[in-house]
């Protein structure tokens, strides 16, 4: 199946809509919002809070340049940067968005549930969630990689905001919220 533009579009759309909706309405029925921090203290997330804002500003910076600014072409061949193009970048992007933005979309309710149950498998849950979404970034910076690689224009934008959103999604919420976290 070929993975168009117009799918990409539709699928960030609706999952990039879900993510904020699950924001909304997390912190709208969250019994303890600060118990959200884990136990990083105030002190240390006024320092993280504008890195979310940059992760966005990254994650709308790539979406934009792959999306809109180049021609449709340009997205089958995004390629690994240990591999060849051969036609299914498409795929390729589609993977590495649904793996951010699905995850994202999940991760309030699943911290809210554990802190709510703390099951011995919510954990598992709650860290599962953000390691996949790290590796999606991590995917989507590949593919930046290759595109600035491969002289795609806006290519090294797109590598600068998957850092950006790296910086949030990898650093932050994976390793250090994690190890911060009381579990």
């Amino acid at each position: 199946m070929e993975v168009s533009r117009q799918m990409l579009r539709i699928f960030v759309y609706i999952f990039g809509t879900l993510v904020l909706v699950s924001y909304l309405y997390g912190l709208s029925h969250a019994s303890d919002k600060d118990a959200l921090w884990g136990g990083i203290p105030w002190s240390q997330a006024k320092f993280i809070v504008p890195f979310m804002f940059s992760a966005a500003f990254g994650f709308l910076m790539y979406w934009w340049i792959i999306l809109y600014q180049n021609d449709a072409s340009v997205i089958a061949e995004l390629r690994w940067p240990w591999g060849e193009s051969d036609g299914h970048g498409g795929g390729r992007l589609l993977l590495a968005f649904a793996l951010v933005v699905i995850p994202s979309a999940l991760w309030l309710e699943a911290t809210i549930y554990h802190l709510e149950n703390n099951y011995s498998w919510t954990p598992i849950l709650v860290v599962g969630v953000l390691v996949l979404a790290s590796i999606g970034n991590i995917m989507m910076g590949l593919l930046g990689y290759s595109a600035w690689q491969d002289d795609v224009p806006g290519g090294g934008a797109m590598l600068v905001g998957s850092v950006l959103l790296g910086i949030q999604c990898i650093l932050f919420d994976c390793i250090y919220w994690n190890l911060k976290f009381p579990w």
